[in-house]
């Protein structure tokens, strides 16, 4: 850790201004993809952030432990694709060993996580979430804009349960008239391969998501329950928005996204930081942090964790998705997952 200062002991935590406590900090360490899925990037995008503007390793890790000071105990590690960024082992390994953070994850789209799993798995990662929207390999490619991202996705998946993730998870971004119809067979191979499936609503950031629109996850849910003889799942499975149900007589296990259909704003525990250092403090509003001018200024850490709590006093009640869909004109791979 950086040595410019120490967070003062008794700190009461990460408390919102409407009482709700912030435990979890997903740090998008890249802008970059290697994919261009309708949902997140379009097709063309250039508007990067300039790598002088990134947050170092050291920065990054210096954060993170700040919010580990303030109660945060869960990171996840997202992107553009974080696989993309220059020892991102070294980075998992150095967060995984903050005092306070008990739960690293990453999601990542899989295209070289093969060559990634076992590292990853020995700095201390210990869940993934890999997007896969389809099991056809045309409508991989068709989302993606990647020919063989099918068949690097299967490859990362036998890697990830080789290299002895637990659980593994399953992202489908269900896009109506592209890949809702496959939703029963997505649920079906991840019970039969041991992977839990999370289906998660289109949310309109970006021009590209508005456009595909968004199709309802809930009566989907109720005839998933009826089909599978799914029950509310008691066990966490994880520090996020998803509600999970599993077989009553079964080992397989769902979970449901559903931002615009039944928003979970009320129970937000997260805030995300972006690669070049912006905090924000709700995926589907404005109010941001610009920490990269405080740490690059010689911030002190009790300065900068000050500065983090005035913000999360700040956060929004709630997203306007449904209100106000137009309002967020960032794209997801900008904002860190």
């Amino acid at each position: 850790m950086n040595g410019m200062g120490s967070v003062g002991g008794g700190d009461a935590g990460l408390i919102d201004g409407f009482g709700r406590a912030i435990r979890y900090l997903r740090v998008g360490v890249t802008d970059r993809c290697d994919l261009r899925c309708t949902y997140c990037m379009p097709k063309g995008f250039k508007g990067f952030e300039e790598p002088e503007h990134w947050l170092t390793l050291e920065e990054i890790e210096r954060v993170v432990g700040v919010f580990a000071k303030l109660g945060v105990s869960r990171v996840r590690l997202t992107g553009g694709e974080p696989l993309l960024r220059r020892n991102i082992s070294q980075l998992a390994s150095r967060i995984a060993h903050l005092p306070g953070i008990v739960d690293l994850s990453m999601t990542t789209n899989g295209t070289t996580l093969a060559k990634h799993a076992k590292a990853l798995r020995a700095a201390g990662v210990s869940r993934l979430n890999i997007s896969l929207d389809s099991l056809s390999k045309a409508c991989v490619t068709q989302i993606t804009g990647r020919e063989d991202a099918f068949d690097r996705v299967m490859q990362a998946l036998e890697a990830a349960q080789a290299a002895g993730f637990a659980p593994i998870k399953i992202n489908m971004v269900v896009m109506p008239g592209v890949n809702d119809q496959e939703i029963a067979g997505m649920v079906e191979f991840c019970m039969r391969r041991g992977f839990v499936l999370r289906l998660i609503e289109t949310m309109p950031v970006g021009n590209n998501a508005r456009q595909l629109g968004t199709l309802p996850l809930t009566q989907i849910l109720e005839d998933l329950k009826q089909r599978f003889d799914l029950v509310p799942e008691i066990m966490p499975m994880g520090g996020g928005p998803a509600r999970y149900w599993r077989q009553a007589h079964g080992q397989g296990q769902i979970g449901v996204i559903t931002p615009i259909s039944q928003h979970f704003c009320e129970t937000c525990n997260r805030v995300r930081l972006d690669v070049g250092g912006t905090l924000y403090l709700c995926l589907g509003q404005d109010d941001t942090l610009e920490l990269r001018p405080l740490l690059r200024g010689g911030i002190s850490d009790a300065a900068l964790s000050e500065a983090i709590k005035d913000a999360v006093l700040k956060k929004p009640w709630r997203h306007e998705f449904n209100d106000k869909p137009e309002k967020v004109m960032r794209f997801m791979s900008q904002t860190g997952g």
